[in-house]
């Protein structure tokens, strides 16, 4: 996940009500005109996170703890945070609507850029499985699920139908009659320990590959760099996977752990044992 947190954007921390859990996650979208200016411009992005921050802090009638949502996803892949994980959403938070789930927005609207990019579509998907994993529950909906609206947009809310996929891929399923591979979490550390920068040695432990096939297909590391050994660019590869998963700092410094191992055995077709 590359994520723009509050700190970055010069917020303060929330000040909205906290929710420990939620039914699920809710996808919205602005709702009104987005400049095509935003996809060549990455800081267009943040100034319209900010602008929208700004607007509903100015708004005295409900008076807004903060901006609603828990996340937004721009056009270039990046999550900006929001009110973050364990807030409630809307203006106070004091709503049903608002209790029963977490909400992530797309930077997209009504006219101008009014269909999600891949990088956008990948940027919710994080956001909403970062907040899945810090108490939302499974479902997936739109704003309009819950109230009569046009919210999140037409194609925003065609993708949440078909399940709010990834774009490019989905979770493998093994050929039938053939077993799952499993890899070996402690094997695979010591690879990622071990294993020298370059090809054409040894490789020391299968499962490397497997993992690494696994990347691949997450578009973190190039498949000819994908030959068995957990070298360089396979921990600098698992490094961004942990990211995506919500680590930072040294708990995304590339040697696996059981958690983001199995987030991505889940997704990709292997299971895992220690």
């Amino acid at each position: 996940m590359q994520l723009v947190t509050r700190k970055q954007l010069g917020w303060p921390a929330s000040a909205a009500p906290s929710q420990a859990t939620t039914k699920g996650v809710k996808v919205h979208y602005t709702g009104s005109a987005v400049s095509t200016a935003l996809l060549k411009d990455h800081q267009r992005c943040i100034a319209l996170w900010r602008d929208i921050r700004a607007a509903h802090l100015a708004n005295k009638v409900e008076n807004y703890s903060d901006v609603a949502y828990n996340y937004a996803a721009c056009v270039h892949g990046y999550v900006l945070e929001g009110r973050g994980v364990g807030r409630r959403t809307g203006a106070n938070g004091n709503q049903t609507l608002n209790k029963a789930h977490y909400a992530v927005l797309g930077l997209i609207g009504k006219t101008g850029v009014t269909q999600p990019t891949d990088e956008l579509l990948s940027a919710l998907r994080d956001a909403i499985e970062h907040l899945q994993d810090h108490g939302g529950g499974k479902e997936v909906k739109g704003h309009k699920d819950g109230l009569a609206t046009l919210c999140p947009g037409g194609p925003l809310y065609a993708w949440v139908q078909k399940g709010a996929p990834r774009p490019g891929g989905k979770p493998a399923t093994p050929k039938p009659g053939t077993a799952r591979p499993v890899v070996d979490l402690s094997q695979l550390i010591a690879a990622a320990k071990s294993d020298p920068p370059k090809k054409g040695t040894p490789v020391s432990y299968a499962g490397v590959k497997v993992v690494e096939d696994a990347l691949v297909k997450e578009g973190l590391l190039a498949g000819s760099l994908a030959d068995g050994h957990f070298g360089t660019a396979t921990k600098a590869a698992y490094g961004l996977w942990q990211m995506r998963c919500g680590w930072r700092g040294a708990d995304a410094d590339g040697i696996p752990g059981k958690s983001s191992l199995t987030k991505l055995g889940t997704r990709r077709g292997f299971d895992v044992k220690e």
